[in-house]
């Protein structure tokens, strides 16, 4: 069901990337960078249909937080349909406000960004606000975590991220339709 409605979005919306969500393999991948055990504060970018909220949600502790933020108004509206957390805010904006949308959440600083927009997609001083205004609003030792198509350039996302992170570490999810290249880009 939820490709179905990836595909939908994609023909309609040119942002949207993929056509299929992010497989369990790739989820696990990218969360696994996690400290699941602490209370976290959790920015994702484009959730889509909730694969990753599903799973946060499932491993967060009770007094954690997820913010969720979708430029997409038909996601937003699937999310807020199948999401009645306390845990959760949705945001229907986009991931270049995100200062002000956890100024607005009354938050100081997150931990994790968990971000699926398509980089490759945005104008290159688009992709160098989102980075640096991420990189803002982490903690000290807070986490990045973006996961792109297999084949993205460097000069996509890697590039911004070594300007804006002390540390950045990529892999691959071959197990994805497509395979993905995960970041974590360590404040």
């Amino acid at each position: 069901m939820d490709t179905i409605v990836y595909l939908k979005n994609m023909l309609r919306d040119k942002q949207v990337a993929s056509f299929t969500p992010t497989s369990i393999f790739g989820i696990k991948k990218v969360c696994d960078k996690i400290d699941f055990r602490k209370k976290n504060v959790i920015i994702e970018y484009g959730p889509g249909t909730g694969v990753f909220t599903r799973y946060l949600l499932d491993n967060l502790t009770p007094d954690s937080t997820i913010i969720l933020i979708e430029r997409n108004v038909e996601f937003v509206n699937i999310l807020q349909n199948a999401f009645r957390d306390p845990r959760l805010v949705i945001y229907h904006e986009s991931a270049e406000n995100v200062v002000e949308l956890l100024a607005r959440s009354s938050i100081k600083n997150a931990d994790y960004i968990i971000s699926g927009i398509p980089f490759s997609f945005l104008p290159h001083p688009l992709r160098n606000t989102i980075v640096k205004k991420s990189a803002e609003c982490l903690r000290p030792g807070g986490k990045f975590l973006a996961y792109q198509t297999f084949f993205q350039l460097d000069k996509f996302l890697k590039d911004y991220l070594d300007m804006h992170f002390k540390k950045v570490r990529t892999e691959f999810c071959i197990r994805n339709a497509p395979p993905i290249r995960i970041f974590e880009a360590i404040k």
